[in-house]
């Protein structure tokens, strides 16, 4: 121990996004003494990259909205697979967290007459984003930031957390390594809150960036939390595909929010082709229609192109494979068609979606005022995670929190476009105010130096190793393989040939050789990343193999359809006795009567 920089909090924050922010405030706040580590730099959070707004039923543009229709939308987005009361709790606060970030200095757009502007998102019945332009999560990190540094947060940059350290069956720290010097580097903490994000660096086109390697969902995983609902994974269906060196980037939904439509090689708008039954009466019966509703036009129902994310996806992957596709292998967007709808449109588009014209500018000399832009499916987002209690956000394991999108419950089967920022803000603020009252209400912890020792051991393996595999290969070899086997359409033998591959590759890790010393020194950064995509991967693919039905980001080419016996529990995943991934059906629990009768009223 006396080897390694120690650092003593009473909550340590793991993850530095809209979510660990929120937490380290709210836990700053019940006046204990607060750790933010992060893998990257501050301010380089992945929240940045979300654009379209934060989803809340502040009823500014629409006063017909209000929490009991979000709480609605959500469940009937996640398939009714959601945890309820945090789908709930969700829609009841979100309203308060977003007025919270404005008195904190958050810059919305405005409405005529002052107040927070909302705009239109799938599966939204009415516009709800609150939004700055197409750069909201841009402004969510600087304001949370800007309130955060003042209150005393300490903050560890370009820490990266391998081993959570438990006391007995209670958390008691996290063991780390600085990306810079490689410096093994300890945490002792009466309570945790892991907020790192997502799985995206599983896929191989993916709208995440590097640092999206599951290490929250791992960490918890190898120290006894269980992880839920993994097989639902979102695929964004508008990514850039061209050139080949910006695929999977993301394309706000808020480009179709303000009236971009999608379109084949024959241009025809195939949406309305193909709608849900469960969407039919809220869905504009032709194009025009949709364009009046994302006028403000109350009396009409939403376009097609803004029906739930796994739905469009599917679609525009059906054009695809019919042969009416873009030339890159994606389909068209177009926002510069309404131009002849308004006037001065492309200063229009360009005041409303500031980013998406900059990127398409820089990025593909195309200009989106004037022609279409190529978009496809990208990996966005995990549903699932670390399965959490809905009020306080502790998992199984005593005094370890989780939040934002490493932890599970309040999409269910598919997120809703915009729940994910209104997400960190309800959720980040309730699992750092938990945590700080875990923190006050339990003593000290003990640091077992065996197990930081072992930590140590396993991290430094890589140097020790003789043997070619290298941790590059393997990374692009699983990316490949989940992108082909276990993405958007899924097949039983496509599925269990993934878990074949995957113990495969898992063996292959084991005898990864790195070179060099521990500075700056990526391929081992690389190396210790397998250990965390292979277990999610493994959890994708053992879940979607057991869930025998299509239902939300889980598409069964073998099983179309939903199966009502699916809708009645969670995939579980847990380490078992042997060390191996356990998997079991957990009842989803009653909801209230006055519940039901909401979704009920709402339908």
């Amino acid at each position: 121990m006396s080897e390694y920089q120690t650092h003593e909090h009473d909550v340590l924050v793991i993850g530095a996004g809209g979510a660990g922010l929120r937490a380290a405030i709210a836990a700053s706040a019940a006046g204990v003494s607060v750790g933010l580590v992060c893998k990257s730099l501050l301010g380089k959070a992945h929240t940045v990259m979300a654009e379209g707004g934060m989803a809340a039923a502040l009823a500014n543009v629409d006063d017909r909205d209000n929490w009991k229709v979000h709480f609605a939308d959500t469940m009937r987005g996640g398939q009714y697979v959601n945890n309820w009361r945090m789908a709930q709790l969700h829609a009841q606060e979100a309203p308060a967290r977003v007025r919270e970030l404005e008195a904190w200095g958050a810059v919305f757009d405005r409405t005529t007459d002052g107040r927070i502007l909302q705009r239109n998102f799938g599966g939204h019945r009415y516009p709800r984003l609150a939004h700055v332009g197409d750069r909201t999560g841009l402004e969510m990190i600087r304001t949370l930031q800007d309130h955060g540094i003042h209150r005393g947060i300490e903050v560890y940059m370009e820490n990266t957390v391998v081993r959570l350290i438990k006391d007995g069956d209670r958390v008691a720290g996290a063991f780390a390594y600085s990306r810079d010097r490689g410096r093994f580097v300890v945490f002792r903490a009466r309570a945790v809150v892991l907020a790192t994000g997502g799985i995206g660096k599983a896929y191989r086109i993916t709208s995440n960036s590097w640092e999206y390697t599951g290490d929250g969902h791992t960490l918890a995983y190898d120290a006894g939390a269980e992880l839920q609902d993994m097989e639902f994974v979102q695929f964004h269906p508008t990514g850039m595909i061209w050139p080949p060196s910006v695929q999977g980037i993301l394309v706000t939904e808020g480009v179709r929010g303000e009236g971009g439509i999608l379109l084949n090689n024959k241009g025809e708008q195939f949406m309305y082709q193909d709608i849900p039954e469960a969407y039919r009466n809220q869905t504009a019966k032709d194009p025009e229609e949709g364009w009046r509703y994302c006028q403000g036009d109350r009396n009409a129902f939403r376009p097609a192109e803004l029906l739930t994310r796994d739905h469009v996806a599917r679609c525009i992957m059906r054009e695809v494979r019919a042969g009416r596709g873009s030339p890159h292998g994606g389909v068209y967007l177009d926002i510069s068609w309404i131009k002849a709808k308004i006037p001065h449109a492309a200063e229009h588009i360009k005041r409303k979606l500031p980013s998406m014209y900059h990127q398409f500018k820089e990025l593909g000399d195309i200009d989106i005022t004037r022609e279409p832009m190529e978009v496809g499916p990208t990996t966005h987002y995990v549903m699932g995670g670390i399965r959490v209690d809905g009020e306080s956000q502790m998992s199984r394991v005593p005094g370890l929190f989780a939040c934002g999108e490493c932890a599970v419950g309040l999409h269910g089967a598919n997120r809703l476009g915009g729940n994910s920022l209104s997400d960190l803000l309800v959720f980040g603020a309730r699992a750092g105010e938990f945590a700080g009252k875990f923190a006050r209400e339990h003593g000290e912890t003990r640091i077992d130096t065996g197990q930081v020792d072992e930590a140590a051991r396993w991290a430094l393996a890589p140097f020790d190793r003789e043997g070619d595999e290298g941790p590059f290969q393997i990374q692009q070899e699983l990316q490949g393989m989940m992108q082909d086997l276990v993405g958007i359409v899924r097949t039983d033998e496509e599925m269990r040939r993934a878990l074949e591959n995957l113990a495969v590759l898992r063996e292959r890790a084991s005898r990864v050789k790195v070179t060099g010393n521990r500075e700056y020194n990526p391929g081992w950064h690389t190396a210790l990343d397998l250990h965390n995509l292979l277990t999610v991967s493994e959890a994708i693919a053992l879940a979607a193999l057991a869930r025998k039905e299509s239902r939300g980001g889980h598409f069964r080419e073998d099983y179309p359809e939903k199966d009502a016996r699916f809708g009645k529990f969670n995939h579980v995943a847990r380490k078992g006795p042997d060390g191996r991934m356990e998997l079991e059906e957990a009842p989803i629990p009653e909801m209230p009567a006055e519940l039901k009768q909401i979704i009920e009223e709402m339908k």
